[in-house]
């Protein structure tokens, strides 16, 4: 069978796209790049705000169009299956904590479902870039997020498991490894192990490549902040991390039921910032939550002033689906919200420039890791993560080169090979 697929959403989604090629791969089924040459589609959906929800819906009514078996994964699947139902029918719907019975439904075989440590799987990457999830699902229960329904209660992949994952992409030729899960600091608290654990046994791989450690819940971090810090002395690991704040209000941390303060997240910064001072910051704002008013949202604007993060991810709030924050009463009008999304936005972009402008002049190692067709030119990281453009035409995906940085942008860096 012929099967085209296509996935959205997080880097989970993407480490499950790489198990459902392996698997595919090993029942023997062919995996192609156009739908109009496919028996099968497969789309991994992503559902975490009202629009992206919008632009599932619709793709899945275009795929829906083609006289081909649709299967729905990902959150969509999990979370909205009469969503996903009510716009096509006859389309399969397979959970997250389901994948490994994709040929099983392609094949039209009576399944009795069950669940799967994921690193017992099979994996395709199409790219040196590796996206492994080392769990599935998540402790908290914030009260805007739809992930955590779709994605159900933690379960932490076993750490032979997972190296055994990183071993077999680090043969295939992948250098960076991703390390996803909705919090990777969460990791292990339901195995007697953790995150730092974990990064060690990793870092203990032979051979060249680097380690990308993916988003972490303040709260479950500064448990374990001081061994998560030591294990990012290790020189396989990007200094790079993806830390959401979601607001800089106390009141409204409160409200999201996030589980840390203001002076939580200002605390781990500081203490990456002390160990690694170069290390890129990525955080998350969410603006317009029920009931944040204009000191709520000058607490957020003050927060990042303070601690000037390198990238900061902003949506505006999205009222989902199964959610406490969607009965919420203190609605901010759209209006509003627009506006603050556009002056936060405005001060990030400052920030961002700022401090990348201390990086021109500089030179570093860098992997290159992506080929962007469009500006015909390669992208590489350095030892902290930032995208930085190249304009040479003589390289390829998965050299390592000596970059003098050029130019700062808000969101990457100019370079030249020297």
């Amino acid at each position: 069978m012929k099967v085209y697929i296509e996935t959205y959403g997080c880097t989970a989604n993407k480490s499950d796209e790489s198990i459902i090629k392996g698997l595919l791969l090993k029942g023997k089924h062919d995996i192609v790049d156009s739908i109009d040459n496919a028996d099968a589609a497969i789309i991994l959906t992503c559902t975490v705000i009202g629009s992206t929800e919008q632009r599932m819906l619709h793709r899945i009514r275009e795929l829906q169009k083609h006289p081909l078996k649709l299967v729905v994964s990902g959150c969509m699947a999990s979370v909205q299956p009469e969503l996903v139902k009510s716009v096509a029918s006859n389309a399969t719907l397979l959970t997250p904590q389901h994948i490994h019975h994709i040929v099983d439904v392609l094949e039209n075989r009576k399944i009795e479902f069950t669940i799967k440590d994921k690193t017992d799987l099979p994996r395709k990457f199409d790219s040196i870039i590796a996206p492994i999830s080392i769990s599935e699902g998540c402790i908290f229960s914030c009260s805007y997020c739809i992930t955590s329904p779709a994605r159900g209660k933690l379960r932490s992949f076993p750490i032979e498991g997972i190296v055994r994952d990183v071993c077999q992409a680090v043969k295939n030729g992948c250098r960076e490894i991703q390390l996803t899960a909705q919090d990777t600091a969460s990791y292990g608290l339901d195995i007697n192990s953790d995150l730092a654990e974990l990064l060690n046994r990793v870092c203990e791989i032979k051979d060249f490549f680097k380690i990308r450690v993916g988003m972490m819940n303040p709260w479950s971090l500064l448990n374990k902040l001081n061994n998560i810090i030591e294990a990012y002395d290790n020189l396989k690991i990007y200094k790079f991390l993806h830390l959401p704040v979601q607001s800089g209000s106390n009141y409204i941390l409160e409200k999201m039921n996030r589980g840390y303060t203001r002076e939580d997240f200002l605390k781990i910064v500081s203490a990456f910032r002390d160990r690694y001072p170069d290390i890129t910051i990525s955080t998350d704002v969410i603006v317009g939550f029920p009931g944040e008013d204009e000191k709520a949202f000058n607490e957020t604007i003050d927060l990042i002033k303070s601690t000037k993060p390198d990238i900061v991810n902003i949506t505006r709030f999205s009222a989902r689906p199964f959610t406490r924050a969607k009965k919420m009463n203190g609605k901010v009008p759209t209006k509003v919200a627009k506006e603050r999304s556009r002056k936060l936005t405005k001060l990030c972009k400052i920030i961002s420039k700022k401090i990348n402008q201390k990086y021109v002049g500089k030179r570093y190692d860098v992997l290159i890791t992506e080929y962007d067709k469009k500006h015909n030119t390669f992208v590489g990281r350095n030892k902290n993560y930032k995208p930085i453009v190249l304009r040479e035409k003589n390289l390829s995906i998965g050299d390592i080169v000596v970059v003098e940085i050029t130019e700062a942008f808000p969101t990457h860096l100019l370079g030249k090979v020297i």
